[in-house]
C-alpha cells in the first residue's frame, strides 16, 4: 500500500500545450515530508517516497511559505497572488466572487478545461460558472473514522480519532478517483486538474494501515510546550481543549496518526501520478503539489491551527513541481511564497497577467536558476475587534449553533469569550530572522539560525533592536506596496449620462 511510483525519465520540453495538475492536500507542513528532512543523514521520520521521487524528477522549494494559516484565506491569496489583507480574504467565509481574479478562472477564459475534485474552500457559489468546467466534493463510500473518548475525557476535544477505515472508501481517495477518470478520458484541449484534498487535516485519523504505521515512541521530540514570552493564546488553547491534561504520549500519538495521513496522502499523489503516466499525459503535464498550511499536530502541546499563529509549522508548506523539459533534482534554498503559484503558472501557460497581483513567476527556478537571497516571506491573520462578523462562533453564524460537544465548540467560544486572541498580526520572515507583529497583544522575534523552532521570543532583548527595527521597518514599506491594487481597466472621463430629466457635466 506504500510503494513508490516511479515515473519514467524525462528530458526533453514539450510541444504541446501544458496542461497542469495542481495537487493541493489541505494542512500538510513542510518538515513533514520525506523530501523536506533535515540533511543529518539519517532516514526521514515520515515516508513519502511519491512527493521525494517528483521532487527528484523536479524543483523542490525548500521555503515555501502560506500566506495565512486558514484554509479560505490561503487558498484565496495562491489562487489570486494578493495578500490576504488586499481585499479582505482573511476569514473562513469570504470566498473568491465573480467580480475577483482567479487563477482557474484565468485557465478556463483561455480555453482549458479546468476540473475540480476535493473540498471547496475557494470560489463563492456565483464564481463557478466562469472558472471550473465541472466540480465536485465527493463522500467517502463507507467506514470512516469517529470521536473514540466520551466527553468528560481531555482527549475528547484533542482531534485524536479511531481508524479511518478501508482507504479506498476515504473521501480524498473518491476525489483523487474522480480526478483519475478524468485523465482517463479522451482530451482535445488543454486542461486543469485541480485536487484539493482534505487530509492531513485533522481529525487525526487515517486509513488502515496508515493509521498505526509509525510507533509514537519512536518519534523525535515534539516542540514543547510553555515557552517563555510566547503569545497567550498558546496558553489558552491549552487550557480551552483541555490539552494541558494530555500526556506526552498522546500527543506524540497525535504526532503519529498525523504522519500516517501524510503517508496517505502521498500513496494518493502516487495513484494519480501512476494514472498520468498510463495515459501519457506525463509528457505534456506540469504537476506541483503544494499545501494550503500546516499543522501544530502535538508541537507546543497544541493541535491543528489558529488565525494568528504564524510558526513555520503553520506557514511552511510543501511546494514541489516538476516541469516537463525542466531542471531535475533541483533545490531552491531562498524564501519564496505560496502567492507565486499563480504567476508561475500563467507564465508557463503563455496566459498574461490582467491584474496588479504581487506573486513571483518561479518558471526561472523551474529551469534551475536560484531563488532570490534577499526575498522575505510574508504572512497574515487574526481579525479585529470592529469586525465581529470575521469571527468563528458569530452569532448567527453556521457555528454559533454548534453544542458543546462539537470537535470546534472550543475554539469558537475562545474566539467569542476572548478577541484579542486571535487579534490581528503580520508576519515578516527572512532567511535569518521572524518578526511577527501584534499591534495589540505579544509580538514576537526569533533568531532562526540560533532558534530554528522558536523557543526564545527577543522582541523585548535589546541585543535585537536593530533587527527589530530593520524588519518593522520592511515590514511597513510592504503593507504601503500591496495595501490595495488599481484595476488595470481604465473608466472613460467626460462622458455623462442625462437623469431624471436632468444632465450634469463636469470638468473635474
Amino acid at each position: 500500500m506504500t510503494e513508490q511510483h516511479v515515473p519514467p525519465d524525462r528530458q526533453s520540453a514539450p510541444t504541446r500545450p501544458l496542461n497542469f495538475l495542481l495537487f493541493n492536500p489541505d494542512e500538510w507542513r513542510a518538515d513533514c515530508a520525506g523530501c523536506y528532512a533535515p540533511a543529518s543523514g539519517s532516514p526521514p521520520t515520515v515516508r513519502t517516497p511519491n512527493l521525494d521521487a517528483l521532487a527528484a524528477q523536479g524543483t523542490r522549494f525548500d521555503q515555501c511559505h502560506a500566506q495565512h494559516t486558514v484554509c479560505s484565506p490561503s487558498r484565496a491569496s495562491f489562487m489570486t497572488g494578493w495578500y490576504p489583507h488586499v481585499r479582505g480574504h482573511r476569514t473562513l467565509w469570504h470566498l473568491l466572487r465573480p467580480d475577483e481574479p482567479n487563477l482557474l478562472k484565468y485557465l478556463s477564459g483561455a480555453g482549458y478545461d479546468v476540473r475540480m475534485y476535493g473540498k471547496n474552500d475557494l470560489l463563492a457559489q456565483a464564481s463557478f460558472a466562469e472558472s471550473v468546467e465541472e466540480a465536485s466534493n465527493l463522500p467517502a463510500r463507507g467506514g470512516g473514522h469517529g470521536n473514540p473518548w466520551p466527553e468528560d475525557d481531555p482527549r475528547f476535544h484533542s482531534f485524536l480519532f479511531g481508524s479511518g477505515g478501508d482507504p479506498q472508501a476515504h473521501h480524498d481517495y473518491a476525489c483523487a478517483e474522480a480526478g483519475m477518470r478524468f485523465l482517463r478520458e479522451a482530451h482535445d484541449r488543454p486542461f486543469c486538474l485541480f485536487l484539493p484534498l482534505s487530509s492531513p487535516h485533522p481529525p487525526y485519523s487515517a486509513p488502515a494501515p496508515f493509521h498505526h504505521m509509525y510507533d509514537p515512541a519512536t518519534l523525535p521530540p515534539l516542540r514543547p510546550a510553555g515557552a517563555p514570552a510566547k503569545p497567550r493564546f498558546y496558553e489558552e488553547i491549552r487550557r480551552s481543549r483541555r490539552l494541558d491534561e494530555l500526556d506526552g504520549a498522546t500527543l506524540r500519538e497525535i504526532r503519529a496518526v498525523y504522519l500516517g495521513m501524510v503517508s496517505y496522502t502521498d500513496w494518493l499523489l502516487g495513484e494519480v501520478l501512476r494514472t498520468l503516466d498510463e495515459t501519457g499525459l506525463a509528457e505534456n503535464t506540469v504537476v506541483i503539489v503544494f499545501s494550503d498550511h500546516g499543522d501544530w499536530a502535538g508541537d507546543y502541546g497544541l493541535v491543528e491551527k489558529w488565525p494568528s499563529a504564524l510558526d513555520d509549522t503553520l506557514t511552511r508548506v510543501p511546494f514541489v513541481v516538476r516541469l516537463p523539459g525542466g531542471a531535475r533534482d533541483h533545490v531552491v534554498a531562498e524564501m519564496t511564497e505560496l502567492l507565486d503559484l499563480t504567476p508561475t503558472v500563467l507564465d508557463l501557460a503563455g496566459i498574461p497577467l490582467a491584474h496588479t497581483q504581487f506573486g513571483r513567476s518561479l518558471a526561472p527556478q523551474l529551469r534551475g536558476a536560484a531563488g532570490d537571497p534577499t526575498r522575505a516571506a510574508f504572512a497574515e491573520g487574526g481579525y479585529d475587534t470592529n469586525e465581529p462578523h470575521a469571527f468563528e462562533g458569530k452569532p448567527g453564524g453556521d457555528q454559533f449553533a454548534r453544542a458543546r460537544s462539537h470537535i470546534y465548540w472550543p475554539k469558537a467560544d475562545l474566539q467569542q469569550r476572548d478577541p484579542l486572541s486571535v487579534c490581528r498580526c503580520t508576519m515578516i520572515r527572512t532567511a535569518t530572522h521572524k518578526l511577527v507583529r501584534r499591534p495589540r497583544e505579544q509580538s514576537e522575534l526569533y533568531d532562526l539560525l540560533a532558534d530554528p523552532e522558536e523557543f526564545c521570543n527577543r522582541y523585548a532583548d535589546p541585543a535585537y533592536t536593530t533587527v527589530r527595527a530593520e524588519l518593522e521597518a520592511r515590514l511597513l514599506d510592504w503593507y504601503i506596496h500591496t495595501s490595495d491594487v488599481t484595476p488595470l481597466q481604465e473608466d472613460p472621463r467626460g462622458q455623462t449620462r442625462p437623469r431624471l430629466g436632468r444632465s450634469w457635466a463636469g470638468d473635474g
